[in-house]
C-alpha cells in the first residue's frame, strides 16, 4: 500500500469517526434536555416544585339534555332551548395559582385552507372601510351587508380579558373597529361580539383568530387567581351553543397550572428524546457497518 493510499484510508477513518461523532454528540444533548423538558412539564420547578395538574371535563354530550340527546344537531341549533349548563370539577391535588382556564377543540381542523384563507387582516385593522371580500367567500355578506369581521374563523366565541398577545391589540386589531352585521344572518356560531367595543378589546376574539396547526387544541380563556387545595369543587356555569355534532368534533373545559414551560405538554421533550436516540441509534448503526464491512 502506497502512502497515498494510507493517506486516502486515514480520511476515510477521519471522516466515519466525524459523522459517528456527530450523532453522538447530537444523542448526548438532545436526549438529557429531552427527559429535563418531560420532568417540566410535570413538575413547575419555579413554583417550589409543586405537580402540574391538567383537569379537562368533556361537555357538549353531558350539556344536553337526555330528551334531545337522539338528535345533539336540532337540539343546538334550536335557540328557544336553553343552553345553560353547569359542569363541576373535584380538585385532585394542590394547584397553585395562576390556573390557567382552556377550552378545548377536537376534530376541529382551524388550519384548513379555506378556513385560513377566509380572514381579512386589513378589515380586521381598517373596518368597513376595506372592501375587498373575495378570500371571505361564502361567508361575506349578511342581508345584502357587509358582515365584520367576515370569513369562516369567527364562529366561536368565549369571553375573557388579559388573554391575548399585545402585539395583537396593539398593531393587528383596530382600536376604532367595531363588529357590523357579525352573525345576524343564517351563519350562527356559539356566540355574538359585542357590537359597542373595539376588536381591539375584545381577547377572546384574537385568541381565537390564531390558527392552530392541530386537529386537536386548547385556546386561553381565563385565569384563576387564588390556589386551589385538594378536593375542592369548582363549579362552571357555561352556555352549550357551538355546534360541534355535525363533524364529529368534541368540546373541552381545561384547568391547568403552569410551570416554566407553560402548560402540561409533553410534545417538546417527547420530541428531544426521539431526535437523541434516533441520532445515537444511526450513530450506532454507522459504527457497526464500518466494522463489519470495512473499506
Amino acid at each position: 500500500m502506497t502512502d497515498t493510499d494510507r493517506g486516502r484510508s486515514r480520511d476515510r477513518e477521519s471522516g466515519f469517526m466525524s459523522v459517528i461523532l456527530i450523532f453522538l454528540f447530537i444523542g448526548v444533548i438532545f436526549i438529557p434536555v429531552g427527559l429535563v423538558t418531560l420532568r417540566a412539564s410535570h413538575s413547575a420547578i419555579a413554583h417550589s416544585l409543586a405537580l402540574v395538574v391538567e383537569i379537562v371535563k368533556r361537555y357538549d354530550i353531558g350539556c344536553v339534555p337526555k330528551p334531545f340527546r337522539i338528535n345533539k344537531v336540532s337540539y343546538i341549533q334550536d335557540d328557544s332551548i336553553p343552553k345553560n349548563c353547569s359542569l363541576s370539577f373535584k380538585v385532585p391535588k394542590y394547584m397553585k395559582a395562576p390556573i390557567d382556564i382552556y377550552y378545548q377543540l377536537d376534530n376541529y381542523y382551524q388550519n384548513h385552507r379555506r378556513y385560513i384563507k377566509s380572514r381579512s387582516d386589513q378589515q380586521l385593522l381598517r373596518g368597513r372601510k376595506y372592501h375587498d371580500t373575495i378570500t371571505c367567500h361564502p361567508v361575506e355578506f349578511s342581508n345584502d351587508q357587509h358582515i365584520l369581521p367576515w370569513g369562516d374563523r369567527e364562529e366561536l366565541k368565549v369571553n375573557r380579558k388579559n388573554i391575548a398577545w399585545k402585539s395583537d391589540w396593539e398593531h393587528k386589531f383596530g382600536k376604532n373597529v367595531y363588529p357590523f352585521n357579525f352573525q345576524n344572518g343564517t351563519v350562527i356560531g356559539g356566540g355574538k361580539l359585542k357590537p359597542r367595543i373595539p376588536l381591539s378589546d375584545q381577547e377572546d376574539l384574537i385568541v381565537w383568530m390564531h390558527t392552530s396547526a392541530l386537529p386537536s387544541f386548547q385556546k386561553l380563556y381565563g385565569r384563576i387567581e387564588m390556589d386551589l387545595d385538594v378536593d375542592n369543587v369548582v363549579v362552571v356555569h357555561l352556555m352549550n351553543n357551538y355546534n360541534t355534532f355535525s363533524f364529529g368534533g368534541k368540546k373541552k373545559l381545561v384547568l391547568s397550572t403552569t410551570s416554566w414551560l407553560g402548560g402540561k405538554n409533553d410534545f417538546l421533550g417527547l420530541a428531544y428524546v426521539f431526535i437523541g436516540s434516533s441520532s445515537v441509534t444511526v450513530a450506532v448503526f454507522i459504527t457497526l457497518l464500518h466494522l463489519l464491512s470495512p473499506r
